[in-house]
């Protein structure tokens, strides 16, 4: 049954980006093995070979896996943002949620020792391009005064993985007051810059 099938390879699928999750933050990128992943699923050898070739197959499904369950949720908090302090508390908070509830898959995409391995999952890419544009329209809106919106999204990009690692090491892990963190250090950039511009357009 055509239906059946395509439920049995989803179910499969995830749990060996599951167990992947799991190995490659506990043993590292480099030391895990496929072996080590095929250990940790309930599945024959065969059965992880249909779906992927490698465990850098693996890794780069794991990224897109994690921002394509993401995007949706991050473009729809940014959008309803009235103002700049609601739109960066909206984005960070739904981010951190994000790796606090899934820690296992975040720190598998963050290791450093995988960082060789290309980031050139679409959906990872979209992510960076959604906020991009999200940040474009907030400057069209009026949400925030004009800005250079490429480098804002690269410094919340770069700030909200960063935090998000950082976070996750804490006891407890705490989602609201990474947020608040990061809030208030975007919070004080846009201001500073756009002053600065204000100041050299004046001049």
């Amino acid at each position: 049954m055509p239906g059946k099938r395509a439920e049995t390879k989803a179910r499969n699928r995830s749990v060996i980006l599951d167990a992947a999750g799991r190995v490659f933050a506990e043993r590292g990128f480099v030391a895990a093995t496929v072996r080590d992943v095929i250990r940790a699923t309930p599945l024959a050898a065969g059965t992880f070979y249909k779906y992927f070739r490698s465990k850098e197959e693996v890794l780069r499904a794991l990224r897109d896996s994690a921002a394509l369950s993401l995007r949706p949720a991050l473009r729809a908090a940014r959008q309803d943002a009235a103002t700049p302090e609601a739109f960066f508390a909206a984005a960070f908070r739904t981010f951190f949620a994000y790796a606090a509830a899934n820690p296992g898959p975040f720190a598998a995409v963050r290791r450093s020792d995988a960082s060789h391995v290309p980031v050139d999952a679409p959906e990872l890419a979209a992510c960076f391009t959604d906020l991009r544009e999200d940040i474009e329209s907030a400057v069209a809106r009026g949400v925030f005064p004009p800005l250079d919106c490429e480098y804002l999204a690269s410094a919340m990009q770069g700030v909200g993985f960063e935090l998000a690692e950082a976070m996750l090491k804490r006891k407890p892990c705490d989602p609201n007051a990474a947020t608040t963190y990061a809030t208030a250090i975007f919070m004080s950039g846009a201001i500073v810059e756009a002053r600065s511009k204000a100041a050299g357009e004046a001049h």
